[in-house]
């Protein structure tokens, strides 16, 4: 039987939190980032980054490489349009595929994960199990990320694992 729900831990990679500064829009933060960018509840990626969503004017910039100097980087980039602040030690993404993921993640998120509300590109912050976390969806097969404060990770996976169990 082919395996119907995979869950990873992502490693080897740079996060930083980007606040766009009063005035600034998020057409500026995407010119210095040289990337096409929503500000909304979606992502968007170059080569090297993504900024994911988190808040009007805020996003999470994950960067593929774990450069101690990755939100150095960033704050160079973007000078007086953003406060940057790294995040690297402090989020844990898991990364669920497979035809059983939204199943599992629909059993504790207050969200509508139906492919008719929340499709390939969306991103939520929501609540699941108490915990926050920031959803978002990588394609239709469909591959979720869920990133979430590295101090909840085992309550989380602690939920995690008996949802898996009631399916």
């Amino acid at each position: 039987m082919a395996e119907r729900l995979k869950i990873e831990e992502r490693t080897g990679f740079g996060l930083a939190t980007v606040m766009a500064r009063k005035d600034v829009s998020a057409a500026q933060i995407a010119g210095a980032l040289g990337v096409a960018l929503v500000d909304g509840p979606s992502w968007s990626r170059t080569a090297s980054l993504t900024l994911i969503g988190a808040g009007p004017g805020s996003w999470l910039v994950l960067s593929e490489d774990e450069a101690d100097d990755h939100a150095d980087r960033l704050r160079e980039r973007l000078g007086p349009l953003a406060a940057v602040s790294d995040q690297s030690g402090g989020y844990q993404i898991l990364r669920l595929s497979g035809p059983d993921a939204r199943t599992v993640l629909q059993r504790g998120a207050a969200i509508d994960l139906h492919p008719s509300a929340f499709a390939s590109g969306s991103v939520a912050t929501t609540v699941i199990a108490h915990i926050g976390v920031i959803v978002r969806q990588l394609d239709d097969a469909p591959t979720y990320e869920v990133a979430l404060f590295r101090s909840y990770a085992a309550s989380f996976r602690h939920w995690l694992d008996a949802a898996v169990c009631a399916l």
